[in-house]
């Protein structure tokens, strides 16, 4: 039993050996990781070509990420380049421990298509300051960023370093927007971005803009975005781009009440409009240049309804590839960045078991607790009661070896020829038969002073065993004692276990619901936490069961061999009081 329990603890050690990060650690003042894959083969995004500098956005959910293992602001989150030794520039746009939702912005130096890139995201520093880096996260190509993540009535701030904030204050704003919080419009209220050399765009340079929109209707021309004769809008839902006097209309359509992602890029000899990451209208002409203040949302003659999130205006014609990026894996049901399930641990490796209890709930946890417990006192009882089986067993067997000696004659075990006064003690106190053979002993001697040398009356032998009896009773009770704690394992604690996995499964989807993000990321982490519960459950009840059957077995061979000594016994003592009589009748 011991090799089996050493080899199942060495093969567990092997595993979370094996299950160990092999690469190094970035910086050792970081407890934990998490790999985060940009994924633009076949299986993610499925981009063709090269997508170039990118900012991608990375989602977590507490389906995802262990909140309650970084600091509450995420002041100790890094994010660092596949080789795990450059860190990446990055800004955290929403972070709520709370809630369970963050939002980061990364950029990615190189990305290319029909790859998977790994990078890793560190965090567990209590000392760690603030690392995000809000400026220099776009490149210097980027004019300006808008992510709305102000609050109402302030004016936007622009995220790129060249401080392109609105002049004007944003009216209204969506919590539940795209990416975190979004700017919210209803055909009034657009914003206003004063002219500057920093927004310079002369004639016949390149441009590009993006955004989210999600229209409230698709009726009417809206505009988006409005600078001088240049127009992004949509007339009854179809996209379109103004220049001067010319319009390019899409070939597709918006969705209303849905989001969309609408660009537009202007390469010096075309100008190109796509929707949701695809081409949709295209026309030769030369970027005509733009001077003035820029509207978003809205423009003279041309309000917009509805929400935005992520403008972006670029001095630079953006690549095909990236549009397609954003458009994958900024919106609903993104399939571009894809954040770890395994969580590990500096110094002591992590992998699967151990990100699965770190996502434990607490209710969970209490509950494992309560049937480790429960475990922790089957197994001390099933310890005890073997060893008092065992030494019940060993001293019946010695007490049996004095019983036979003594044959026809029996006497108190004190009396017995060459016996030591340990080994009576030795009898006396672990062997039940040697404690049911001084009762019978005690007894006959009472009915010798009572009745001297005459036959015992069936009264009388009636009396010796139910005084014989009485012992027996306690020796079963000794036997018997406390093995309810074993039933209560083997019936309660299954019970216990899957009560303790609906309450995390129902958290698990309740969790869920408020984060709106519903993918295997989000779900599957904390329903194998909460079957945790179940195996608890399972592993308190199964130990106990066959320990249960084990003791219940040699706990009743004890007592049938109990019981046929007594009527053994018994039936010998009546008889030596009877041959004892007749002697003495003989004798005179």
């Amino acid at each position: 039993m011991v090799r089996i329990v050493r080899t199942l603890l060495a093969f567990i050690a092997m595993s979370l050996l094996l299950s160990s990060p092999a690469n190094a650690w970035w910086n050792n003042d970081w407890k934990y990781r998490k790999a985060v894959t940009v994924d633009t083969s076949a299986t993610g995004v499925n981009i063709a070509g090269p997508v170039g500098r990118s900012v991608v956005l990375v989602r977590l959910t507490s389906g995802n990420f262990s909140f309650d293992q970084a600091l509450k602001n995420g002041a100790d989150i890094r994010l660092v380049d596949s080789d795990d030794k450059t860190p990446l520039k990055f800004h955290i746009e929403n972070y709520d421990q709370q809630t369970g939702i963050a939002s980061l912005w990364v950029e990615v130096a190189a990305l290319n298509g029909g790859e998977k890139k790994k990078l890793w995201l560190y965090f567990g520093n209590d000392k760690a300051a603030a690392g995000d880096d809000v400026k220099g996260t776009f490149d210097p190509d980027y004019l300006l960023v808008y992510h709305f993540a102000g609050a109402a009535g302030e004016p936007v701030s622009d995220a790129t370093a060249n401080a392109n904030n609105s002049a004007n204050p944003l009216l209204s704003v969506n919590d539940g927007s795209v990416v975190g919080r979004g700017a919210r419009f209803a055909g009034v209220g657009q914003l206003l971005v004063n002219d500057g050399p920093a927004l310079a765009m002369p004639a016949g340079s390149q441009f590009s803009f993006s955004t989210w929109m999600k229209p409230a209707d698709i009726a009417g021309d809206t505009a988006v975005f409005s600078r001088g004769g240049f127009v992004i809008g949509a007339v009854n839902g179809v996209p379109y781009v103004m220049v001067g006097g010319s319009r390019i209309d899409g070939k597709s359509t918006l969705k209303a009440g849905a989001w969309n992602h609408v660009a537009v890029v202007a390469d010096g000899a075309t100008v190109k409009l796509y929707l949701d990451g695809v081409e949709t209208a295209a026309a030769s002409m030369a970027f005509p240049g733009m001077a003035g203040a820029i509207t978003i949302g809205g423009a003279d003659g041309r309000p917009f309804n509805g929400e935005l999130d992520e403008v972006r205006l670029s001095k630079v014609a953006r690549l095909p590839a990236m549009f397609l990026a954003a458009a994958q894996g900024e919106g609903p049901g993104a399939k571009l960045v894809a954040v770890d399930e395994t969580a590990e641990q500096q110094g002591a490796g992590g992998g699967v078991l151990y990100f699965i209890f770190s996502k434990l709930e607490p209710v969970d946890a209490v509950i494992i607790a309560l049937c480790m417990i429960l475990l922790a006192m089957a197994i001390t009882l099933m310890v005890a009661k073997i060893r008092y089986l065992n030494a019940a067993k060993k001293g019946n067997e010695q007490f049996f070896k004095r019983f036979n000696a003594m044959h026809e004659e029996l006497v108190p075990l004190a009396d017995v020829d060459s016996i030591t006064t340990a080994e009576v003690a030795y009898i006396k106190k672990a062997s039940p038969l040697a404690r049911l053979y001084e009762m019978g002993i005690e007894e006959l001697d009472v009915r010798r002073k009572n009745a001297a040398l005459r036959p015992l009356s069936g009264e009388a032998v009636e009396a010796m065993r139910a005084a014989v009896d009485a012992v027996y009773v306690e020796e079963n009770q000794k036997l018997d004692s406390m093995m309810v704690i074993l039933t209560i394992a083997i019936s309660g604690g299954p019970f216990i276990g899957l009560l303790g996995t609906v309450v995390g499964v129902m958290t698990v989807f309740g969790g869920v619901a408020m984060a709106g993000d519903v993918n295997v990321n989000a779900i599957a982490p904390g329903i194998a936490a909460a079957l945790l519960a179940t195996i608890a459950g399972l592993a308190c009840a199964i130990p106990a069961l066959f320990g249960y059957n084990y003791l219940n077995g040699r706990i009743s061979a004890l007592a049938d061999q109990m019981r046929v000594f007594i009527d053994r016994l018994i039936t010998r003592l009546a008889e030596m009081q009877a041959d004892a009589a007749y002697a003495r009748q003989a004798a005179e």
